[in-house]
Formats: C-alpha cells, structure tokens, sequence
C-alpha cells in the first residue's frame, strides 16, 4: 500500500487494505458487535483510524504501532483489549518482543509502574497467542 495519504485519496479503502493486513475480519467483527448499537462505528473505525491515522506517511508501520502501544500503556488497563490489537499488530508490522517490552518498560516513567506490569502481562498474552498459533 502506498503511504503517500493525502486527503484525496480514499481514506476508507487504505483502511480497508490495512486493517484487513493486521486485524483480518476487524471490521466484520466490529460490525456484528456494535453496528446496531451505532450503524456505521466499524466503518468509521475503518476509515478514519486506519485510513486517515494508521494510514498516513511519515513514519512505518512498525513505529507508529510502538506509539499506539507506549501510549495504550501509559493510559493504564483500561486499554487492555485495545492494547494486545496493537501488540499484535506491531509484530506483524516487525517490531520484535523486545522492542515492544522496551517501549511498554519505558512507559513506567508516564503511566506508572502498574500500567507497565498491565501492558507486560496483555504483551505475554500476545507472545503465547503467538507460539499456539505455531
């Protein structure tokens, strides 16, 4: 996909192709789950996360989920499920395990040292997903 976005460009197909290269299925998921509630969520979850954020130039892939990542920890447990998504899409984006654990240890200083133990235990949960899978 190419990351030179402008605001031209069809924001909801990037999405699309992104979404479905971390997250396959996201946005049935998303759909079956909350679209009654609010038509439209997974599709505006498309477009403008992935799209218009996700999708933009100026940094990889792998950078800009090692962001989501320190910032999802920093903000503490709450975040837990958005928290293993974007671990998970870091490692398919490249990030190895110990780049995630880096920047989920570094967040200690902004979050806290309970919101690093959280994003550590949602990154073990992440890691052994990965080795089931093989």
């Amino acid at each position: 996909m190419s990351k030179t976005a402008s605001y031209s460009d069809d924001a909801y197909t990037r999405g699309k192709e992104l979404s479905e290269a971390l997250n396959p299925g996201m946005e049935d998921v998303l759909s079956a789950r909350y679209d009654a509630l609010v038509p439209g969520l997974s599709r505006t979850i498309v477009d403008v996360a992935y799209g218009q954020f996700y999708g933009r130039g100026g940094v990889d892939d792998k950078t800009r989920l090692l962001a989501t990542v320190a910032a999802l920890t920093a903000m503490g447990g709450q975040t837990r499920p958005q928290l293993k998504v974007n671990i998970a899409s870091a490692r398919k984006s490249g990030a190895s395990r110990e780049e995630v654990c880096e920047i989920i240890f570094q967040m200690a200083l902004y979050g806290g040292m309970p919101s690093m133990i959280n994003a550590m235990n949602a990154a073990l949960e992440v890691f052994e997903a990965e080795e089931d899978a093989l």
